[in-house]
């Protein structure tokens, strides 16, 4: 077996200095539903549905079958994740992984005695489905390495260091880098060292991702226009376009700029309200020689729709018009979409009219953005007319598309469209995303629709959604508003267990439920678990 790598010792590590002694809580609430020891995506409690509530066992006539088909009655096959095939490597990889492991060598023990084989397809998946869960990410990423005849992929490599920087475990991150380093084989590239300032970045440590930069050469990455391009996208997304102007201003004489380089400040600047500094940019811009875009004109109308300033945004659309600089569609979708969200609904159908005399065809997300604005107007039978005339004008509904149309069937409580929605995702191959179940869990909590939440869960695993805090989030709320105690201090204590960080709203609301129904044992217990997170910015 090849020996361990530096960074899962590392890992063993950072993990030991927390509190490995969380309690489950199920002795602290009589309901044996709660249980803190089953699939790190699915809590326990979608094992067995034995109340009486009419509502939780509600399930809609037209979807039954659908709903059924996902085995919620058997608990030996709800909890696994697993419907007909049974014998698959990533059904029998997830009943295995079902079990909340306190290290990754313990993933990695039990693997071992599984006669599971590694392959590139398996892992890629594994790393998706719980790309928010470091211990099983990270046991399945090492027992893999130790395959005999298997290898990672450099795109897997890169998946495991976008999970460590998304879970902030940055010196991991970095550990697991020079790991890829040693290989001596080309494994660290562009695409690796842009998710480590990526993740840096968004992480709020902007010095350190400026730092990643300019250490490119380390690992044999040149830094080249692309690369900075790269940083300075990443910093100017992530709330900090000084730092991008810094990264700038060091390097403009000793790498060569492109126009790209220009846009992403002025997106920034923009972005943060600083227009003259956008316009002083756009100056340089043109003394380098380059001409603006459709990219840096759409930054200032999209500017300008923020501040609901329309007549400046149809000063830019004729300067555009007369500079020979065709708008595309994003510049008509933010510009139709700010209309909209102003409730100037004829002027925003009016942009959609400009934008087809103009020769310029709508996209998924210009479609999208239609659809909400007609049904936030209440025009819901032109917003379901959009959407069924999409297909005919040869543009395929997408992910946003269908989330948005699924969120305002949850939002007016039409819940047999938005399950028969997601359904329609699920017959057209179109993967949904987190924001796709968030309506649809949001409602099923305030509806007391326990059964159909059980198969919602159960759904986002099959298809490698992985939950991540704010959906934790939402279903804590939403279980507490909907009086299910011990659900809400499940998933409470599951998100903990994964070292999330929850909001200081989540854990109020769910202490003072627990206050109002005099459980004061869980209170405490919850408060201990509050306690036992590592200091950290909350998610």
């Amino acid at each position: 077996m090849l020996a361990k790598h530096k960074f899962l010792r590392l890992f063993r590590y950072y993990n030991s200095q927390k509190n490995p002694n969380i309690k489950p809580l199920r002795h602290l609430i009589c309901n044996p539903l709660c249980t803190a020891t089953e699939s790190p995506e699915l809590p326990s409690w979608i094992k067995s549905s034995d109340t009486k509530n009419l509502d939780e066992d509600f399930v809609i006539p037209s979807l039954a079958s659908w709903v059924e088909s996902y085995k919620l009655h058997d608990p030996s096959l709800a909890i696994n994740i697993s419907s007909e095939k049974t014998d698959t490597d990533i059904d029998r990889l997830s009943k295995i992984l079902k079990n909340r492991y306190p290290s990754p060598d313990e993933v990695v023990q039990a693997l071992d005695g599984s006669c599971l084989s590694a392959s590139t397809g398996l892992v890629e998946q594994i790393l998706r489905r719980f790309s928010n869960d470091l211990v099983p990410a990270v046991g399945v990423f090492t027992w893999a390495k130790t395959q005999t005849g298997y290898r990672h992929t450099p795109e897997i490599y890169n998946s495991m260091v976008d999970i460590l920087g998304k879970g902030k475990k940055f010196d991991l991150m970095w550990d697991l880098v020079r790991e890829m380093d040693d290989l001596n084989d080309g494994y660290v590239t562009l695409a690796t060292m842009g998710k480590v300032m990526r993740r840096l970045a968004r992480g709020g440590k902007y010095d350190e991702a400026v730092e990643a930069f300019r250490g490119l050469d380390k690992f044999g990455v040149t830094r080249d226009a692309m690369a900075m391009n790269l940083l300075m996208d990443a910093l100017a997304k992530e709330k900090s376009v000084e730092h991008a102007y810094e990264v700038f201003c060091e390097f403009k004489d000793c790498t060569p700029l492109n126009v790209g380089t220009f846009n992403i400040l002025i997106y920034g600047w923009c972005k943060a309200r600083k227009l003259e500094d956008a316009e002083r940019t756009m100056d340089e811009m043109k003394k380098h020689g380059f001409v603006p875009d459709v990219v840096s004109y759409t930054s200032f109308i999209e500017h300008y729709c923020r501040e609901k300033d329309f007549r400046k945004v149809d000063e830019l659309f004729m300067e555009m018009q007369e500079k020979g600089c065709k708008p595309n569609a994003v510049t008509y979708t933010i510009a139709m979409h700010a209309l909209g969200k102003a409730k100037q609904i004829n002027e925003a159908l009016e942009v959609y009219e400009k934008m087809k005399s103009d020769g310029c065809l709508p996209d998924a997300k210009f479609y999208s953005s239609l659809i909400f604005i007609l049904s936030k107007a209440g025009r819901t039978k032109d917003a379901n007319e959009i959407f069924e005339d999409m297909k005919k004008q040869g543009v395929m509904p997408d992910v946003l598309t269908y989330t948005t149309m699924i969120s305002f069937a949850c939002e007016h409580s039409r819940e047999e469209d938005a399950l028969k929605l997601l359904q329609k995702m699920e017959e057209d191959s179109c993967k949904p995303d987190l924001k796709t179940y968030a309506p649809l869990l949001k409602m099923c909590c305030k509806k007391r629709r326990m059964k159909v939440l059980n198969f919602l869960l159960i759904h986002m695993f099959r298809n490698d959604v992985s939950i991540d805090a704010g959906t934790y989030a939402l279903l804590v709320r939403g279980l507490c508003l909907s009086g299910k105690l011990e659900l809400a201090c499940s998933f409470f204590e599951e998100m903990v267990s994964k070292e999330m960080v929850p909001m200081n709203a989540t854990y109020k609301i769910l202490i003072e439920e627990l206050n109002k129904k005099s459980l004061g044992e869980a209170k405490e217990q919850i408060e201990k678990l509050m306690s036992q997170v590592k200091p950290r910015e909350s998610v």
